[in-house]
């Protein structure tokens, strides 16, 4: 039986994902985490790597939604620059948030991914319904106080995923 926080596959950054790999699964739409995925919890603004990202991602005609637990006026801050569609109070770990997703953007759960920086809501979330998933590493090592317990809890899944309880950060979407 599989994990239910076990990641379909692990990237360094959400920034390694590109529009082949995800062709390649037959990907056409990649649902993404907010804070410590695409931007750091504490800096809303964004990289310029962000912004090629999702120019890239648009130019490949393969949409992304924000999906994130917080509330709409802290992911507008961030998404209204972006142009980016996002579902808010998403309540991550259930799944109601990407299913939303999934109705916005016309597709079947098989062709989306969820992307994340945690286990205990993102992972889980998409592995609720039988999405696919890809755990980033977090962008910066601090994370805002609600977040830090999930860092604990994730850390004993971790041991229970991995043998030595260490991800293998990989660079391309690995079987």
């Amino acid at each position: 039986m599989t994990n239910k926080y076990q990641p379909t596959w692990t990237l360094a950054a959400v920034y390694q994902l590109t529009p082949e790999m995800l062709k390649e699964k037959g990907i056409k739409g990649v649902l993404v985490d907010l804070d410590n995925t695409l931007v750091a919890w504490n800096n809303p603004d964004g990289t310029d790597e962000l912004r090629v990202w999702i120019r890239r991602m648009k130019e490949a005609k393969i949409p992304v939604v924000v999906i994130s637990n917080n509330s709409a006026p802290r992911i507008r801050r961030v998404v209204d620059k972006l142009e980016l569609p996002y579902i808010s109070r998403a309540l991550k770990p259930f799944s109601h948030g990407l299913r939303r997703a999934g109705k916005m953007l016309q597709l079947p759960v098989a062709s989306l991914v969820m992307v994340g920086d945690q286990l205990m809501t993102d992972i889980r979330a998409a592995n609720r319904i039988g999405m696919r998933s890809i755990l980033v590493k977090p962008l910066i090592e601090s994370d805002a106080w609600d977040t830090r317990i999930n860092r604990w809890r994730e850390r004993r899944q971790l041991k229970k995923i991995y043998r030595d309880g260490k991800i293998q950060w990989k660079t391309e979407l690995e079987e």
